[in-house]
């Protein structure tokens, strides 16, 4: 089994690079300077504990791979780069080939089935950090993620028990779940403060991040969408990862403040707390603060402004303004 990584940065990056490191197969698709920092140099993973650099084909367009019915992509962009990335595959893939998304939000694995037979999900809990070309960084030692897969919608199979042997054999903690869109719902309600944290870094700013993850719940209740309990999954994490410093490499943020570090014009919150807000609508739940989140997240990324720029005083009063 050859694992196609769809998009290496951060996440991507990292599963990619201790899969190979593991003596598994892999070819990366990367953009850029990325791409060809890793052709050139192979691409370096860093930890608290050693830094590696492992020699890893890497191609810049999902053609270039070749992909077969044997292969298994695992997609590591970012959701609102899904679509584009979905199209491209497709022209050059059969619709039988396993794709695994392997990236935070609900969206991805739904836009995945409407163009090929055999999707999947991931629950991804990971450190990584991406911020030059070449170089990720595993940002939790001495395991560098738990990284649970199951079928979408439900179910478990011949794909994911392989898959899971070979994430577990790269070192990463890896469970089959027959009801993995249950923990990944979990994780978006999560990853409702990843625009908080990308806008001011004020512990203060803890009290927001429960709003918004309030207006969550309420929106999955309504829905009637099931979703593991927070008990459940800090049963799972469970001392598993621990977040250790990389001399020389601060890791900084989530990967929504990532986005405003590397400038890259655009951020995930349109497909977390944005999500959000779509439940919300459909079913008749107010929901100001993910609402406005998802706007103020969006123009500081449209502005490239850095992250953690605003003070809590003036992240309440935009709120307020905003609501």
């Amino acid at each position: 089994m050859r694992f196609i990584v769809y998009g290496a940065g951060a996440i991507g990056g990292l599963v990619g690079g201790l899969l190979s490191l593991s003596g598994q197969d892999v070819i990366l698709i990367a953009r850029g300077a990325h791409a060809r920092a890793i052709k050139e140099r192979g691409l370096t993973v860093a930890s608290a504990q050693e830094t590696r650099t492992v020699a890893i084909p890497v191609v810049t367009e999902p053609s270039a791979a070749g992909p077969t019915e044997d292969d298994v992509v695992l997609l590591g962009m970012k959701s609102q780069d899904t679509p584009g990335a979905l199209d491209a595959l497709r022209r050059c893939a059969p619709a039988t080939i396993p794709v695994v998304c392997l990236q935070n939000g609900v969206e991805n694995e739904r836009s995945a089935l409407r163009l090929f037979r055999n999707v999947y999900a991931v629950c991804v809990m990971c450190p990584a950090s991406h911020f030059e070309p070449g170089v990720v960084q595993q940002d939790s030692v001495p395991i560098p993620g738990l990284l649970d897969i199951g079928r979408y919608p439900e179910g478990i199979d011949a794909v994911t028990a392989r898959v899971a042997e070979g994430l577990r054999k790269a070192g990463f903690e890896s469970v089959e779940r027959p009801d993995l869109m249950r923990w990944k719902f979990r994780k978006l309600l999560m990853n409702l403060g990843n625009a908080v944290n990308a806008l001011c870094e004020s512990p203060q700013a803890a009290e927001i991040v429960k709003q918004a993850q309030s207006e969550g719940e309420a929106c999955l209740r309504a829905a009637g969408i099931d979703y593991v309990s927070e008990e459940e999954e800090m049963n799972r994490r469970a001392g598993l990862m621990q977040l250790k410093e990389i001399p020389g490499r601060p890791r900084g943020g989530g990967s929504s403040w990532q986005s405003l570090r590397r400038g890259t014009g655009t951020i995930e919150t349109d497909y977390l707390n944005g999500e959000i807000g779509l439940l919300g609508r459909l079913h008749g739940i107010p929901t100001p603060v993910n609402g406005a989140l998802q706007r103020l997240a969006w123009d500081a990324a449209l502005r490239r402004d850095p992250p953690g720029r605003l003070s809590i005083d003036e992240l309440r009063g935009l709120l307020e303004t905003d609501v």
